[in-house]
């Protein structure tokens, strides 16, 4: 019996040392994830800050994109207009 008696000690001692080390790791355990948490955050606050300066750009250059648009339509109406005055001048 004594035999089984040592067992029951190692064992008993690893069950107390795991108790033991899981109780010191819980602490540690807790900050990891609310420093996780804490990234997970301001990675997330970061994205999106980052999603609405390129929606900004994106819409900026779509404003000049129409702007462009309205100037070459201005420019070929004008160009059309001065082709009907040269038409009446030689029609004329």
């Amino acid at each position: 019996m004594s035999f089984m008696d040592t067992l029951k000690g190692w064992f008993g001692k690893a069950k107390e040392t795991a108790e033991d080390l899981g109780e010191k790791a819980a602490p540690m355990v807790d900050k990891a994830k609310d420093a996780a948490g804490d990234a997970f955050e301001k990675a997330k606050d970061m994205a999106e800050d980052v999603k609405d300066k390129v929606e900004d750009k994106i819409d900026d250059m779509r404003g000049e994109g129409d702007d462009a648009v309205e100037g070459a339509t201005d420019a070929a109406e004008g160009a059309d207009d001065k082709v009907d005055e040269v038409k009446d001048q030689l029609d004329g």
